[in-house]
């Protein structure tokens, strides 16, 4: 079941595309977080999608939000995808235990072992603001994200 608005968002510690360990609740009381969730690097979609967060970074970081994608690929997919897309902004690996993360906010597809596209706003003291699930093949309207962003609370 997909994580409700309104609710506590789930708490992770997840290893970038540098290695490096991101937790969730490091953000509160500092930053907003929009969490995508994609099925895998370098695919179509999924490059178009994340090639539009980087060229929107700079309106999210003025908004004092912070953007983190995360997928099931290996943290070594994930550095050379940002390395080949110019990624400015953290990718991390739900590889182990697989979906993990997925699963907590509901957006994990066992059959074939990937993150659907969810897309998930949550406020500086770590309650989901934002939801929305879209199918694989489902391009996302980012348009809602900066009207949620917009939607927040200063």
């Amino acid at each position: 079941m997909v994580v409700q608005v309104g609710a506590e968002a789930p708490d992770f510690t997840l290893a970038d595309q540098n290695n490096q360990q991101v937790t969730l609740s490091s953000f509160r009381g500092e930053k907003n977080v929009l969490l995508v969730f994609y099925p895998f690097a370098f695919s179509g979609i999924c490059t178009g999608e994340l090639c539009q967060l980087r060229d929107d970074l700079g309106a999210y970081d003025s908004a004092g939000v912070r953007v983190l994608g995360v997928s099931v690929d290996h943290v070594f997919a994930q550095k050379a995808w940002a390395i080949q897309e110019g990624y400015q902004f953290p990718l991390l690996s739900d590889f182990w235990p697989h979906g993990e993360v997925a699963k907590a906010y509901g957006v994990f597809d066992a059959d074939r072992g990937m993150a659907v596209r969810g897309t998930f706003l949550v406020d500086r003291a770590g309650v989901l603001r934002f939801a929305e699930v879209n199918a694989p093949g489902e391009a996302r309207d980012q348009d809602a994200w900066k009207r949620a962003v917009a939607a927040l609370p200063v």
